[in-house]
């Protein structure tokens, strides 16, 4: 009787954890592609921008879009485990990094970016920095990675801090942004726009 090595046949997570690093570097490559800026336009990068309708916004490494990015990383755990759950943890990270970054990459074409100035809070929207969409897709798999270590409970609680506290400071968050790029409210944009400049 032969005898298996298990590590052997467990699928490779390093592989997968390479494919995932692999998807971030080609999101990255096709923004730059697509013309994208490498960081702010200002020549610098700060860790975080509290503007919201400021030029450095979408520039930095987080903003106050973060928190939504990290709530994507919640819901593509809870998705990926109900389409994949019998497939490796690393495997269904790649899945999402896929999303995410295809995401990124739709977000920051001219139709997409042309809808949020038309439609959204985001009056003067120009896209994202690479540095920024990629940080966006970092932090998504972050938000993964937790909703994968975490009790349900737990996300759960801090995805709805997270949008009721964006929501009361900036007037927008993950939900309000989805409703107003689909199906604009032309009262929440109006309550949104009347947000005091930073």
């Amino acid at each position: 009787m032969s005898s298996t090595n298990p590590a052997a046949a467990r699928p490779s997570h390093h592989l997968w954890f390479g494919v995932a690093a692999a998807l971030l570097l080609a999101q990255v490559l096709i923004l730059h592609f697509m013309g994208r800026i490498p960081i702010c336009e200002c020549g610098y990068v700060k860790l975080f921008e509290p503007g919201v309708n400021t030029p450095g916004n979408s520039q930095h490494i987080a903003d106050w879009y973060t928190p939504s990015h990290i709530i994507h990383g919640f819901l593509f755990y809870w998705f990926a485990w109900l389409l994949f759950r019998k497939r490796p943890l690393s495997f269904r990270l790649s899945a999402a990094v896929l999303v995410e970054a295809a995401w990124e990459i739709l977000e920051n074409s001219p139709i997409i970016i042309d809808r949020y100035r038309t439609a959204t809070m985001a009056l003067g929207y120009s896209g994202d920095s690479i540095l920024n969409s990629a940080m966006d897709t970092v932090f998504m798999a972050l938000g993964f990675l937790f909703a994968a270590r975490v009790p349900v409970w737990l996300t759960v609680i801090i995805a709805v801090f997270f949008e009721l506290f964006t929501g009361w400071l900036i007037r927008d968050n993950l939900t309000l942004n989805v409703l107003m790029l689909i199906s604009p409210i032309d009262a929440i944009r109006e309550w949104q726009n009347a947000l005091p400049a930073a």
